[in-house]
């Protein structure tokens, strides 16, 4: 070789070696997200100081970021939910209104929140549930999942779908994911689907730790605690005696004042459960939720282990919240706080001040351009969250001030298909919800004085005025969910009759 092509070697050498430092650097500087969710997961949790949770590690998430007081779903349904937060987009724009829909069927050219993180240069995986599952039945497959959001994806399945369904006490035979049903296992964490979910996060979370050219974009979606309430007995059964555990009185009275509408969601076999059997599933659903929680303790140990914690973002939330008898109603599909509200966490290394809380209402719609906007993300320009990022720096911020969750009732009139929406707008102060524009019921409740929603004001003389006002907030806050003027919504014109069950 002549000096003059040598010469051309060492520059091109050079050229190269300073490109792969200048790409190691900026991926050093943009943080890592760890994405946490949960299903069917209401806020029965230490951090939002319920007294019989034990959940010490999603506590010392919290502790370590902001929680997020006020947060809702935008519909209290597993595909509907999943569907949004992922794509950043109301259901009215993003046309999935029920569990066996797909986002690529209604709006086929929408950047997901995985996907941006990938095309813009991260490593995006995925284990277990982030779009919809039918649990259990499609434990160990993909699911109703996005391919193009992922380049990895991971779906282990253990014994609570593999061995011990026979054994799984069912208020409906044969049925688990859609109606009450629980299991106290005597088999240990690492034989169960979440456990194995722990351990494939973990696996990647090293590989990802030896490598400096591109950050990482894990999402982690844990089953628990849906049905089937299925966990270790030991210990975490344990953790929840039975005779500690509450059951709701006083039903009867509660139901006068709320339209029928708003309890359309109760299922006629949970009006015939035992005082017995109300112990035993609020013991299981607990019980599935600190077995959960110790997987999510891994994660962070983990990430801890390997020195990943200082340049890593970690959002913890749920799909929806979950009833456990309030109002007379068990899972989910309502309006009700219980049902719309969720846990979320966020903890942003040198944003989010340690143990901060945020009380102003948010939605998960807003977790798309909050991420985007923490780890430097092109976003796709039509997302209709806003960015939490400075509520995150500080907590006093109210941002929007409120949240919008709403929910499909369904049936017949006159022999054909009929169906309204209901739409809830959650405020600092109040909970306003319409069924059908009004026409089907409305409801007010006073949160500084009355947090369980026991108490319908919306018919109060002397509420008159709050009404209009949330009422005409309420009418902004639906047109704010709907795709651009000019564009159609994404719904079929025979999308009431899609099976809305939630296995």
């Amino acid at each position: 070789m002549n000096q003059r092509w040598a010469l051309w070697f060492v520059l091109l050498a050079g050229c190269l070696a300073a490109v792969d430092v200048a790409m190691a650097e900026e991926a050093a500087a943009r943080p890592n997200v760890l994405f946490i969710v949960s299903d069917d997961l209401n806020n029965l949790l230490g951090c939002y100081g319920d007294p019989l949770a034990h959940t010490p590690n999603i506590d010392r998430l919290a502790a370590r970021g902001m929680r997020f007081e006020k947060a809702y779903c935008t519909f209290p349904l597993c595909g509907p939910s999943r569907n949004s937060f992922l794509t950043g987009l109301y259901p009215n724009s993003t046309g999935i209104l029920s569990n066996q829909q797909l986002f690529r069927q209604t709006i086929p050219s929408q950047l997901s929140m995985p996907q941006a993180f990938r095309l813009d240069g991260y490593f995006a995986a995925r284990v277990g549930k982030l779009y919809h599952y039918n649990v259990p039945k499609s434990v160990g497959t993909d699911g109703h999942d996005d391919p193009a959001s992922w380049e990895v994806e991971c779906n282990p399945a253990g014994v609570d779908r593999l061995v011990e369904e026979p054994d799984i006490i069912t208020l409906r035979p044969n049925q688990f994911g859609g109606t009450l049903s629980w299991y106290a296992s005597p088999r240990g964490d690492d034989q169960h689907t979440d456990g194995m979910l722990a351990e494939d996060a973990t696996w990647i979370l090293e590989r990802c730790a030896n490598r400096d050219d591109r950050p990482f974009f894990l999402a982690v979606g844990f089953f628990r605690p849906h049905t089937p309430y299925v966990a270790p007995k030991d210990p975490y059964f344990g953790f929840h005696p039975l005779d500690q555990m509450p059951v709701v009185t006083g039903v009867e009275d509660d139901r006068r004042d709320i339209p029928a509408a708003a309890l359309a969601s109760e299922k006629k076999e949970q009006a015939g459960m035992t005082e017995g059997q109300r112990r035993e599933v609020r013991q299981a659903y607990a019980a599935s939720i600190s077995f959960m929680d110790a997987q999510v303790g891994r994660l962070i140990d983990t990430l801890d282990r390997l020195n990943l914690t200082d340049n890593t973002v970690i959002v913890f939330t749920s799909d929806h919240g979950y009833h456990m008898g309030e109002h007379g109603l068990w899972q989910k599909q309502s309006l009700f706080e219980e049902s719309a509200r969720v846990p979320m966490l966020i903890v942003a290394p040198g944003v989010t001040k340690p143990g901060s809380v945020a009380h102003t209402p948010v939605s998960q719609v807003d977790l798309f351009p909050t991420l985007a906007e923490l780890c430097g993300v092109a976003a796709p320009g039509n997302l209709q969250g806003q960015s939490l990022v400075p509520v995150l720096h500080d907590p006093r911020e109210n941002g929007r001030g409120w949240a919008i969750t709403q929910v499909v009732r369904r049936g017949r009139v006159d022999g054909k298909p009929a169906s309204f929406f209901g739409y809830s707008l959650r405020t600092p102060q109040y909970r306003y919800t319409e069924w059908d524009g009004g026409k089907a019921g409305r409801e007010l409740y006073d949160h500084d004085a009355d947090s369980q929603e026991h108490t319908n004001l919306a018919s109060s003389p002397a509420h008159v005025e709050t009404v209009e006002r949330l009422s005409a907030t309420l009418r902004q806050a639906i047109a704010s969910t709907l795709p651009p003027s000019g564009e159609t919504p994404p719904l079929s014109p025979g999308w009431w009759n899609v099976n809305l069950t939630d296995p």
